[in-house]
């Protein structure tokens, strides 16, 4: 365990965290929302600091990332918690429970990850990255040193002054936008949907962000509430890539899985407003990405092969520049 970062002494050695919106109280032996930030005699602990449940190396498109170093594989790591308790948690085993896991340091970690060839860096996903955010800091800041990426997939459910040292030094978040009405955050994931919306506008500019919403059928497709959600972010930018992802029963969720049939509904409601619409969970489904003045195919996605048609983010056929990072 590491003493944690963004908390408060209170009375009768309670501690109040401050590292997430939900702001929990911890009495003296307790934990947070989270089950990984301990109260030890009025002292607030990072109790999986250095623990790793997971670990592999993944194509980039896999956090989904489609606009940030296309082709390219990076190694990645998770942990244990969840500041939100979603009902379809596609990982609840680590999420929602604290199990077996190797430790280890920062250092062993990005050394680890040197050794694996054809890889661009690190990335903190599988579990919600934030909760261990000493150990983040530690391990993106050794890893920047080596001039590799660092990458991190999360629900975005984190307060300010944390998140602008993380926006510091991790050069991409994909941000899991689970739905568009505080009803869905609060009945469904156990949060609320402004601290998620004020994470995805803080890191635009200021990171590369790609976002991602899992389609859930008769829980968060609300027409109007969807097309409000895609306004929204159009309004930050079209350019942002939104992954649109098939749902599958899992955890406490049995509903029926999305159909092939909504996802393309959904992805021609989300075009009118975003540039770059991407579905997950769907083989078959064209993703190649479309330069939107003239058409022209800038990358293929087949089976998990990457064809690039274009290298220094302008299209060749028209010149219209995109954002999508290379170097």
């Amino acid at each position: 365990m590491k003493i944690g970062q963004y908390y408060k002494k209170l009375e009768e050695q309670r501690v109040l965290c401050n590292l997430c919106p939900h702001g929990c109280i911890i009495p003296n032996g307790g934990v947070g929302r989270c089950r990984v930030r301990e109260n030890h005699d009025g002292v607030l602990y990072a109790s999986t600091y250095g623990c790793i449940s997971s670990y592999g190396v993944d194509p980039i498109e896999k956090k989904p990332l489609y606009h940030f170093y296309p082709g390219k594989k990076i190694v990645s790591f998770g942990s244990f918690g969840c500041n939100l308790s979603c009902q379809f948690c596609q990982n609840y085993e680590i999420s929602q429970c604290i199990g077996e896991s190797v430790h280890t340091t920062a250092q062993d970690l990005v050394d680890k990850s040197l050794e694996v060839p054809d890889t661009i860096g690190i990335a903190a996903t599988y579990n919600e990255p934030s909760i261990q955010f000493e150990f983040l800091m530690d391990v993106f800041e050794l890893n920047s040193k080596y001039n590799r990426k660092n990458v991190m997939v999360s629900n975005g459910y984190i307060e300010r002054s944390p998140l602008s040292e993380l926006a510091l030094v991790v050069d991409a978040f994909n941000i899991d936008l689970k739905g568009y009405s505080n009803k869905f955050y609060g009945e469904i994931c156990g949060g609320k949907l402004e601290p998620v919306l004020e994470t995805i506008e803080y890191l635009y500019d200021r990171s590369h962000l790609e976002l991602t919403f899992m389609l859930i059928p008769g829980l968060n497709d609300d027409p109007g509430q969807m097309a409000a959600m895609f306004e929204k972010i159009g309004s930050i930018s079209k350019e942002i890539p939104l992954h649109i992802s098939r749902y599958f029963p899992n955890y406490k969720l049995t509903l029926p899985p999305t159909s092939y049939e909504a996802v393309i509904e959904v992805q021609d409601l989300a075009r009118k407003h975003l540039d770059h619409v991407y579905v997950g969970n769907a083989p078959g489904i064209n993703n190649e990405t479309i330069c939107k003045s003239c058409g022209y195919s800038l990358i293929e996605r087949s089976q998990g092969s990457i064809s690039l048609h274009f290298q220094d983010n302008r299209c060749p056929s028209c010149g219209r520049f995109h954002h999508i990072r290379f170097d």
